[in-house]
C-alpha cells in the first residue's frame, strides 16, 4: 500500500478528504473511523485525520505514526483514496491496539489481501 512516507500516496488537499468522506463508505470502531471509496488510479492514496480531542500535539503525531507506519506494514488493493479518522480512544490505545483495529476495518471493507497480509 504505503512504501515509506511517499508524498505520492497522501492525501493533503482538504477537498480530497471531503470527497472520501462524504461520497465514501465509512467502516468504524473504537478506536479509529475509515472512509473509502475508488480513486480511478494504480496506487492508493492515504490521509490521516487525528483531530485535538485525541491529546495534545505529541500526543497526536504519535498516533499518526503510529497510523502511517501500520499502513506500510499492511499489504492492501491499490485503486482506493483512504481517509483513516483517529478517536479520543486512540491516544490510550498501543500500536498492536492500533494495528488491530486498522486490520480489521481494511478487511471488513474489503481492501485488505488476506494472502498477503502479515500475521499478527
Amino acid at each position: 500500500l504505503l512504501k515509506g512516507a511517499a508524498r505520492d500516496r497522501r492525501l493533503r488537499k482538504s477537498r480530497d478528504f471531503d470527497r472520501v468522506l462524504r461520497r465514501g463508505k465509512r467502516r468504524a470502531n473504537g478506536f479509529l473511523v475509515l472512509g473509502a471509496i475508488p480513486n480511478g488510479l494504480d496506487v492508493s492514496r492515504f490521509g490521516f485525520s487525528v483531530g485535538k480531542r485525541v491529546g495534545n500535539a505529541v500526543r497526536r503525531n504519535l498516533v499518526k505514526r503510529r497510523l502511517r507506519h501500520i499502513m506500510t506494514e499492511l499489504c492492501g488493493q491499490d485503486g482506493w483514496d483512504l481517509v483513516v479518522i483517529a478517536r479520543k480512544t486512540a491516544s490510550e490505545a498501543g500500536h498492536a491496539e492500533l494495528r488491530t483495529s486498522l486490520t480489521r476495518l481494511l478487511r471488513s471493507s474489503g481492501l485488505l489481501d488476506n494472502r498477503k497480509a502479515r500475521a499478527f
